[in-house]
């Protein structure tokens, strides 16, 4: 069945969906040996299809692998990190490690902890990350002082951050933890959904608020939750979370 080049480069795990569009731009992807175009369509079953060179067969497509980590503090979410720092691929055991195009879905700051999917499966990242997409993610997030309803409401209805105002977000107050012995050290404990990634979202709004971040911790992505996961360790999705992330509806932004 025909395809176009790039969701198949997805789908073998090859690169993820924007990777595989911008190896085409560089003219780096043949197809029965022509530089490929962006948009071309190809049945892998019948077309040769190459990359840098080699030649992407129906067999080399691997197993799809979709997990769900609960990421540790200090823990960077690339594949690699050229200061050699640990990485979240270096959570999972070898036959994991180095399967083909496994790769984080997005990223979580080295110092924020919580849900990380990790995949092979290209189409499924371009779909969780794109932004038509608006896929949820939750969040529980320990403030410095005690945020009053108005800054709460001005958090929910959006900020502006380098010129464009932030998606609604959805932001309640778990917890007043008792105070310490010096009130100035005071802290809240809120939930917040997202329905955008920005880099460093959160922090830079709470700090524009005057509330800094003191901890950061994802607790879901979608449908996904992270529940009584240990940290640093992983599991497989389920048919059902599976199938819920690709159908998960999109932000109302009338809701």
């Amino acid at each position: 069945m025909e395809e176009r080049l790039q969701k198949i480069l997805s789908q073998w795990g090859i690169a993820s969906r924007r990777q595989a569009e911008k190896l085409i731009s560089d003219g780096r992807v043949r197809l029965n040996g022509a530089v490929a175009q962006l948009g071309q369509k190809a049945d892998p079953a019948v077309d040769v299809i190459q990359v840098d060179g080699r030649i992407i067969r129906p067999s080399d497509r691997p197993s799809a692998i979709y997990l769900l980590l609960n990421k540790p503090l200090g823990i960077v979410s690339t594949c690699r990190d050229p200061r050699g720092k640990s990485t979240v691929l270096d959570l999972l055991p070898s036959c994991l490690r180095h399967a083909q195009g496994i790769h984080p879905v997005g990223r979580l700051d080295a110092d924020s902890t919580g849900a990380l999917l990790l995949t092979n499966d290209g189409q499924l990242t371009f779909h969780l990350t794109h932004p038509r997409h608006q896929t949820p993610k939750t969040y529980r997030v320990w403030v410095q002082g005690r945020p009053n309803e108005a800054t709460l409401q001005q958090w929910r209805q959006g900020v502006v951050l380098a010129g464009q105002r932030t998606l609604p977000a959805q932001v309640d107050i778990v917890e007043y933890p008792s105070r310490a012995e010096n009130p100035s050290r005071s802290q809240t404990l809120l939930e917040i959904t997202l329905w955008e990634g920005r880099n460093r979202q959160i922090r830079r709004v709470a700090e524009q608020l005057g509330h800094l971040v003191l901890k950061l911790h994802r607790i879901a992505i979608g449908p996904v939750e992270l529940q009584k996961l240990p940290m640093g360790q992983y599991r497989f999705l389920s048919p059902g979370e599976l199938h819920s992330l690709t159908t998960v509806s999109h932000f109302s932004k009338s809701s």
